[in-house]
């Protein structure tokens, strides 16, 4: 977990960057840091690694204050993604990959494996492309190599400043959906900084939109949509956006009236908030191969949603669409 209490950053040239932010970003969740430029969020991602300092409050990680521990020691604990990829040009792709690792004093063989592992995990394979270059790849597949690379000595927490901005549409959702599976797949406490609120509300768990070095509002991207907190939060959000929200179906609307979803399994379903779409929903049991979505409502369990249901929702909902084209 990591903690900001009264955070904040003021430059020798009077600038407040932050303002007395509390923020608290739950263990391996994904949260956004979102906002115009200049409202604050890359500043507060780079006090967590202690690229930038704050003037005053705490950062804790894990209960541990940072400003009490070794800045090197902390960040090769932290995996780093940034917009311009930062591969080194003079080193392999396994290089590339098996810095952290190899600072670390890992054995060869543990890290040679590590390399194998995750360019499979983003479908590059091992034997093309591990002696290769970054000049020799594409954009998105330096990128890729960029993401993995915060992976490879399994930090607990990956920081993402803009890594897919520069990005071509293709290449930068392709991009997306795989973070999203990865993720899904690890669990990492992971900050990603975008400026794109459709990125956001996309691949968060939560997401924090930030004004002028404070924050507005905290949400998870059901709750934003549904309840923006106050005008600045629907204008960044938008109408349109707003409006499409509100004319989708919800997993409430279609949660059964019974109480049988106490007899069932942990293992048997996923949670979801009230206010889901019922598309969101088909995602999360795509993403999930659960039978069963749990509807939380006010931090409670208030009744259950199937599998069967939903993709009965989404069937009927496309076929609306197609008749009103």
């Amino acid at each position: 977990m990591i903690k900001f209490k009264n955070v904040t950053k003021v430059y020798e040239d009077g600038t407040e960057a932050i303002k007395g932010i509390n923020l608290t970003i739950p263990k391996g969740k994904l949260v956004a840091l979102i906002g115009p430029s200049g409202c604050g969020k890359t500043t507060t991602m780079k006090m967590i690694n202690k690229l930038i300092s704050p003037s005053s409050g705490t950062i804790l990680i894990n209960g541990k204050d940072t400003s009490q521990t070794d800045e090197v020691e902390l960040r090769r604990n932290i995996g780093y993604v940034i917009q311009r990829i930062g591969l080194l040009p003079h080193m392999t792709i396994e290089e590339n990959i098996s810095l952290i690792p190899r600072l670390k004093g890992w054995k060869k063989e543990q890290y040679e494996g590590r390399v194998d592992e995750l360019l499979n995990l983003v479908g590059l394979e091992p034997k093309v492309y591990r002696k290769r270059y970054p000049l020799e790849l594409s954009g998105g597949q330096q990128q890729r190599v960029g993401v993995i690379r915060a992976l490879a000595a399994e930090p607990p927490i990956i920081l993402m400043d803009e890594p897919f901005s520069a990005l071509d549409p293709i290449s930068r959702e392709q991009l997306q959906d795989e973070l999203k599976s990865i993720q899904n797949t690890i669990h990492k406490t992971i900050v990603f900084v975008t400026h794109d609120i459709d990125e956001a509300l996309k691949i968060a768990d939560e997401i924090a939109v930030m004004r002028d070095g404070e924050i507005e509002q905290i949400a998870t991207p059901s709750e934003l949509l549904s309840q923006p907190a106050n005008e600045f939060v629907r204008a960044f959000i938008g109408e349109d956006r707003l409006n499409a929200r509100q004319t989708q179906m919800q997993v409430i609307d279609m949660m059964e009236d019974n109480t049988n979803y106490v007899h069932y399994e942990e293992s048997e379903y996923t949670l979801i908030p009230y206010d889901a779409t019922v598309q969101e929903a088909a995602r999360v049991l795509l993403e999930t191969g659960k039978p069963y979505l749990m509807v939380i409502k006010d931090g409670k369990k208030t009744g259950s949603v199937t599998a069967r249901g939903i993709l009965r929702a989404v069937a009927s909902e496309g076929k609306k669409e197609a008749r009103s084209v």
